[in-house]
């Protein structure tokens, strides 16, 4: 994949920050996707050549969660987070004097 679709700041270009996109088909050599953007973050004006066999329209979807389906399920299998965990939690990060190891660390 192509590393063409960030801003100079470093943020995604996603499909709301694309004002023009058009097809370069070229008789010889290779074509390209001319991708022109506005940065949602910076404001700044940006573009892009991205080679014919790279573009794929999924480039410019939001990346809305890393979590897979199982992990999701498993998290709302767990519920809300309650204030009695919240204070137990708290006291015990107040009460620790190290970081806990784990089992195979040792």
């Amino acid at each position: 994949m192509t590393t063409c679709l960030r801003c100079r700041c470093g943020r995604r270009i996603v499909k709301r920050d694309v004002m023009r996109q058009r097809y370069f088909e070229r008789q010889f050599g290779p074509s390209y996707v001319y991708i022109r953007y506005r940065c949602s973050y910076c404001k700044k004006l940006g573009e892009c050549f991205i080679p014919r066999e790279e573009w794929s329209v999924k480039l410019l979807n939001e990346i809305t969660s890393e979590t897979t389906e199982v992990e999701l399920q498993h998290f709302s299998s767990l519920g809300p987070i309650t204030f009695s965990e919240m204070r137990t939690f708290r006291h015990e990060l107040e009460h620790m004097n190290a970081l806990p190891t784990r089992p195979d660390e040792d």
